[in-house]
């Protein structure tokens, strides 16, 4: 029987990874039943760049009572995840999330005692748990090759200069209130990926945070905008807008005001761009995690000690190492034998993660012999400790995270 979804958040990442492969693959099993966004004008750009028939709706009560959804799937700006969860749930829906579950430990603990309150389901898209590379770091860890875990040193470069760590400042994530900043909006998939590995729960945290590289004190210049600044050409983080760019969002501009080529030096941008953390968890793990949104070039790397040995793993997405056709895990034990496993690279979204977990959640049926399916339990776990990072760069102490959940 075929279920129906509907969409809060007409987003990019909401058109790429659901609304389109929802109408082009999975038919048999979805209906894509409305899709509502505060700005209409791109909720129905949404609609005719994936299914022209699928209703828009202006008011997201409105939505659910008459298309009358088994999921709302949310990919609205992570700020108001929580409002829609918890409206959802009110109404009678299921739920699928994009990370992260949402941006501060109150709205966390609001989402927790919704999901209990209605007994419905909060599912929530962690698709690094689906990447082919970090399966198999997964893989060895469960199979006992480094024993008990005692450290993880974890290292995620995002490429600068007008790469993907750039596209942020650019963007509504390089405001607090509205992303939480990186260590929740992007950290989330990190942080998770590090608790499944592992199988630990994290206790403490204690972290550093700057902006070294964007924001109104590190501008040689300023603009409104990349489209209309007369400094586009000296500018090392200037940007242009895709064909699609222009359509999705530029000719929806009048609609919310929204901009996706702010200048990164603009004077209200207030998050981090450098930023450091320590992690203890409740099986005697720590981990030392560092994330630069102006790296030269883009991956990551994890480094995993242990009671029987060590794994290195160095996951290369830009940059010369990236032209290799693989990606190399190193494991080694105590009497100097080293064992390299080598992982071909897959190109489909977020390295074959986004296509298996559409599989897992919209059809069903795949046996889940590596956990990866994930909700509030391990949502609340991975953004904690971004909440946590940013109330201890703010407060300079160390947060214990349940303190912040009771």
């Amino acid at each position: 029987m075929k279920k129906r979804y509907a969409f809060a958040g007409a987003s990019d990442r909401g058109l790429g990874m659901y609304a389109q492969p929802l109408f082009n693959d999975f038919k048999d099993v979805a209906d894509m039943v409305g899709v509502y966004d505060i700005n209409v004008g791109r909720a129905h750009t949404f609609a005719e760049m994936s299914n022209p028939d699928m209703p828009v709706f202006e008011d997201f009560d409105t939505m659910i009572r008459e298309a009358k959804p088994d999921y709302v799937i949310i990919t609205c700006v992570d700020a108001y995840h929580s409002d829609y969860i918890i409206r959802a749930l009110e109404l009678g829906c299921n739920v699928i999330t994009e990370k992260p579950m949402t941006t501060d430990d109150e709205k966390c603990r609001a989402i927790l005692a919704a999901e209990k309150k209605y007994g419905k389901e909060v599912i929530v898209t962690f698709n690094m748990r689906f990447n082919y590379f970090a399966t198999e770091v997964w893989k060895l860890v469960h199979d006992g090759a480094v024993g008990d875990v005692y450290n993880v040193h974890f290292e995620w470069m995002l490429e600068g200069h007008g790469g993907h760590g750039t596209s942020y400042f650019h963007r509504w994530n390089a405001r607090m209130a509205k992303s939480a900043g990186l260590l929740v909006h992007k950290s989330t998939h990190h942080f998770d990926m590090v608790n499944w590995i592992i199988d630990q729960k994290p206790v403490k945290v204690a972290a550093f945070g700057q902006l070294n590289s964007y924001g109104a004190k590190n501008a040689p210049f300023q603009g409104p905008r990349c489209s209309e600044c007369e400094h586009a050409k000296e500018c090392p983080y200037y940007t242009e807008l895709s064909d699609f760019g222009i359509k999705f969002y530029k000719n929806n501009e009048k609609y919310d005001g929204y901009l996706k080529d702010g200048c990164v030096f603009a004077d209200d941008i207030d998050i981090y761009d450098t930023m450091s953390v320590n992690v203890q968890y409740d099986g005697g793990a720590v981990m030392s995690y560092s994330l630069n949104a102006n790296a030269t070039y883009e991956g990551w790397r994890m480094v995993i000690n242990g009671s029987k040995g060590r794994i290195e793993a160095m996951d290369y997405e830009s940059g010369i190492a990236s032209k290799a056709p693989y990606n190399e895990i190193k494991v080694y034990d105590h009497k100097d034998n080293v064992t390299v496993h080598q992982v071909a690279k897959v190109l489909a979204g977020h390295g074959g993660g986004d296509p298996l977990l559409r599989e897992m959640i919209f059809r069903g049926g795949i046996k889940d012999e590596f956990n990866r399916r994930a909700g509030t339990e391990a949502g609340t776990a991975s953004i904690m400790i971004g909440i946590a990072a940013n109330k201890s760069i703010k407060e300079g102490r160390m947060i214990t995270i349940q303190d912040l959940l009771d």
